[in-house]
């Protein structure tokens, strides 16, 4: 089979509608828009949330609290269990390392370790943020937990 050979499943592909054709074609005079309004006239129709001139609803309702969303910081979550099957005993493991076993996504962004699992390795772990548990257990195990 060669690229020459290619072509679509019959019945796959369908011409586009020719508006506007002449009044035999089915669209033609008013190309399927019906007569006058606020939908047939050229540009942008109305909005998804438009209703008609009347208040939407969105600016109704009362708007009350407090969303924390944009001060949120989102941290990466890594398991002392991961930890403890992917690295060696003695060694040093940041930000870098957990990228390099493909434990978390980027580098650059946060990382929080989290106390899932047990740990029987003594590891220099550094990290944005620690868990209370896994905190305790990094330093029960005989390892460093520091804060980047």
């Amino acid at each position: 089979m060669n690229l020459h050979d290619l072509s679509p499943v019959p019945g796959s592909r369908r011409k586009p509608k020719r508006l506007g054709m002449g009044l035999g074609s089915g669209t033609g005079k008013t190309a399927g828009k019906g007569h006058k309004g606020q939908k047939a006239r050229a540009g942008r129709s109305v909005g998804v949330n438009f209703e008609g001139g009347q208040m939407p609803l969105t600016r109704r309702i009362p708007k009350r609290g407090f969303s924390n969303f944009r001060h949120r910081k989102d941290y990466q979550s890594v398991n002392l269990k991961d930890i403890e099957n992917r690295f060696e005993g003695g060694e040093v493991v940041s930000p870098v390392e957990l990228h390099a076993s493909r434990l978390i996504d980027n580098p650059s962004l946060p990382v929080k370790i989290l106390g899932d699992g047990d740990l029987t390795k003594a590891f220099t772990i550094k990290a944005a943020a620690f868990s209370a548990s896994a905190k305790g257990k990094i330093e029960s195990a005989g390892g460093k937990a520091e804060v980047i």
